[in-house]
């Protein structure tokens, strides 16, 4: 018999053994014996040049909460839209989402009306409570009637909205990043206390990036990041930042797509960095959310490249992919909707769909088990999932000006019939268009600036 076979035979009788020493009168304080887990193999190595899946590699759910939005009492869903939203397919809703709800004090009837407003697409609603001009006893009051006293079990909640903020844009300078952690701690033991079964989001950092030199800092020059984690890392349940990447600074010039384009990889750098961080400094692996998102943090609108634009929607179907490969659990697009006087920002306007709304409606129909997925090097990504009937889905964004063919190929899967397609493009709003077959070694053509879904039924194979 072989090492390994004596090994194999020596686990497999030593559980009876054990047993049979404790029916001898073995200590009851005797330690228990544990087998280590295995370890997580490690990622497959992709061929060059091909469009890559391990449909065998397991990379977890995907939460439904990274499909979600902000909204506000300064957005109203009009008539006109009152359908899209219904048919959103928005899992999340963060309320109030921007500066407002530093600015006011929630009432209850605007938390009843949110919650019905997120119960009618099924949504999950997050709450921001009051931390500038805010009382830990005004929160626990807002928690009390939300979760006690009208039972409505709202799980996700967040104490105030960008506080790197609050020395500079409302002339606060108490507020550094010992005042307010200080501060965010009194607010958090309050609200734990009142109701433990919450989790809490923090520290809703405005324009974080994957550079610490570039990330917020108080006017005494310490990281805000991470100040809060070591402050605060031992209440915190989910590290939460914000990020608009353009204009980058009040006098720059128009975006531009050669600036979408090339910006969405930063998310590659972004999550791992903070990630690291987060390891670093609290000892845990705590989920990540980005509570606000979108390619403009100002009012621009009507451009190639701003956030009302086709191709600002085809950079977020690429943003939300690498988030969704990152393994980010949350994710809140800032919009829901908004008037063109209020910019481009919404998801809707004022009558009808803007082109970010048929992100969701792609990713609708994308599988909710991430599998290990790889492209070459450029302007094409692919995300790979499998949904509960065991179909394989592939989200390939391409942000080229060129249509893209390029080899496909799936490992561990055995297609059993044609793929069903949508495309979204300049001219396709999430389309269904014509089967295609598709085998797992195969070709796809992918139109020049487009988003385009594969649905692959068959089955994982060995």
């Amino acid at each position: 018999m072989s090492v390994m076979g004596v090994v194999r035979r020596a686990l497999l009788i030593l559980p009876a053994l054990l047993l049979l020493a404790g029916c001898r009168g073995a200590p009851t304080d005797a330690p228990a014996v544990t087998v280590a887990p295995s370890p997580t193999p490690p990622p497959p190595e992709p061929p060059a040049g091909v469009l890559y899946v391990d449909a065998a590699y397991d990379l977890g759910a995907i939460p439904p909460t990274v499909y979600g939005t902000n909204y506000g009492p300064w957005i109203s869903i009009p008539l006109e839209v009152q359908e899209a939203y219904e048919q959103s397919q928005i899992r999340l809703q963060r309320f109030p989402g921007g500066q407002y709800g530093d600015l006011n004090n929630l009432r209850p009837i605007q938390i009843d009306q949110f919650i019905s407003m997120a119960a009618q697409i099924g949504a999950e609603p997050m709450i921001s409570v009051r931390l500038f001009d805010g009382t830990p006893e005004q929160a626990v009051e807002l928690l009390r009637y939300t979760n006690i006293e009208k039972e409505y079990g709202v799980r996700y909640w967040s104490i105030g909205n960008e506080p790197t903020l609050y020395a500079t844009a409302r002339n606060a300078p108490e507020w550094d990043v010992e005042f307010y952690n200080a501060r965010w701690r009194e607010f958090a033991l309050a609200m734990k206390e009142a109701d433990p079964t919450i989790l809490l989001f923090g520290p809703e950092v405005h324009q974080y990036t994957a550079d610490p030199a570039a990330n917020p800092k108080d006017s005494s020059g310490r990281d805000w990041m991470t100040a809060f984690l070591e402050a605060n890392g031992d209440l915190v349940d989910v590290v939460s930042i914000h990020r608009y990447p353009f204009p980058v600074g009040l006098n720059a010039p128009e975006t531009t797509i050669e600036q979408l384009r090339a910006n969405s990889a930063e998310w590659d750098a972004i999550i791992p960095a903070l990630r690291g961080l987060i390891h670093e400094k609290t000892g845990r692996d705590l989920p990540i959310a980005v509570t606000e998102i979108n390619s403009h943090w100002n009012k621009a609108i009507g451009g190639e490249a701003t956030p009302d634009s086709f191709f600002s929607a085809l950079w977020w179907g690429d943003v939300l992919g690498r988030l969704i490969r990152q393994n980010v659990d949350y994710v809140a697009h800032f919009a829901l909707q908004s008037n063109t006087g209020q910019g481009g920002w919404g998801l809707l306007s004022r009558d009808d769909e803007r082109p970010a709304y048929f992100v969701y409606q792609m990713y609708a129909r994308f599988g909710d088990r991430l599998r290990f997925a790889a492209a070459p090097a450029g302007d094409v990504s692919l995300s790979a999932a499998l949904d509960d009937e065991g179909t394989l889905t592939l989200m390939l964004v391409n942000l080229s000006d060129e249509a893209q063919t390029l080899p496909l190929r799936l490992d561990h899967f055995a297609p059993s019939g044609p793929a069903a397609v949508w495309l979204f493009d300049a001219t396709h709003e999430a389309s269904r268009l014509p089967d295609v077959p598709l085998a797992s070694e195969d070709t796809v053509t992918l139109p020049a600036q487009s988003m385009t879904l594969y649905a692959v039924p068959g089955e994982v194979a060995p």
